[in-house]
């Protein structure tokens, strides 16, 4: 009967998933945001120690009553020392746990659960209409001005996506009200009642960043347009959508991606002045609302979450970019 000989030389199937530079890739990426989101958790943590003089009587008021202040502190953990306040501020909120309001006393986590739906989903429409608009049109200018042709249309697209780019969302948002709520009442100038609520604080969020992916992307194109394989492509007589669209556009979009989950992080950042201005419902209000009330543990919650989406978005565009080139998953040496 034969004998199964196993050599010893062949990797097993665990050490070839353990030698896969994808799962090297993975937990090096993982590592780091575990890192960054420790560092940004303390630094949330000891923002309100560096605050000087009492926090609780700065957030209640001068007018407080002393037994109210005492409670307040005692309920934050504020007389414990300061190695146990944090070695408590890291179980709750591995727990889940945002703390109390200095104000109100309400617990945290349900004052900013309410109203994190409300950013995330401005910020993502947004970057969903950006680059919904950014791409197609990247990409029409590209083959429209390949190769030096229509130099009037390339200088009007370079100018006009140059000013775009260049307006901060808080002053385009100040124009946009005057003109579409104010002047012609064609849209609500604040609030989230109805679909026509989210035109104009999405056109603020999505000009700039929608003006900066299309350039990014038609220089993408125009670089991958000049390609072998597309003269190839082309010198085969294969239809100009498959030339366009199957070789050249996947091909093209790495940079553009990158570009645009950078975008989207600006874009969550960017919703803090917008939603003040269009007197949104989201977590960018509150912050501001916040910080005037030095209503500190509000405050910390909220940055932990705009820091955490940001880590989160960019963690996600690296395990992305890797899906689409495996080369980005290899050390660098």
């Amino acid at each position: 009967m034969a004998s199964l000989v196993v050599d010893p030389s062949t990797p097993s199937a665990a050490g070839r998933v353990l030698d896969s530079p994808w799962l090297s890739f993975t937990l090096r990426r993982g590592a780091r945001f575990l890192v960054s989101m420790w560092v940004l958790v303390t630094a949330a943590f000891l923002m309100m120690h560096l605050v000087p003089g009492d926090p609780v009587r700065a957030a209640l008021g001068i007018d407080a009553p002393a037994d109210l202040v005492a409670s307040r502190r005692e309920a934050l953990g504020l007389n414990d020392p300061l190695l146990t306040q944090y070695v408590d501020y890291l179980r709750n909120l591995l727990s889940g746990d945002l703390g109390i309001s200095m104000g109100s006393g309400e617990p945290v986590g349900t004052m900013v659960v309410e109203r994190l739906g409300s950013t995330v989903q401005l910020a993502l429409l947004a970057f969903v209409v950006a680059g919904a608009i950014a791409v197609p049109l990247g990409v029409a200018m590209a083959v429209a001005t390949r190769a030096g042709r229509r130099r009037g249309v390339e200088l009007v697209f370079a100018t006009s996506s140059m000013l775009a780019a260049a307006i901060p969302e808080f002053l385009l948002a100040v124009g946009l009200v005057y003109v579409f709520a104010v002047n012609l009442a064609w849209f609500p100038v604040a609030g989230a009642a109805t679909l026509s609520s989210f035109v104009l604080p999405v056109l603020a969020l999505a000009v700039g960043p929608t003006a900066i992916l299309a350039r990014i992307a038609r220089v993408e194109m125009l670089a991958v347009l000049q390609d072998d394989y597309i003269r190839t492509a082309r010198a085969k007589r294969l239809p100009a959508r498959r030339i366009y669209l199957r070789h050249a556009l996947p091909n093209a979009l790495t940079a553009t991606l990158t570009l645009g989950g950078l975008m989207l992080t600006t874009m969550v950042a960017g919703t803090v002045l917008v939603e003040n201005i269009f007197a949104w419902p989201g977590l960018g209000s509150r912050i501001v609302q916040s910080i005037t009330a030095k209503d500190y543990p509000v405050v910390q919650a909220i940055i932990l979450i705009y820091g955490g989406l940001v880590l989160l978005v960019n963690l996600l565009v690296d395990i992305t970019l890797a899906l689409l080139d495996p080369r980005s998953t290899i050390r660098e040496a």
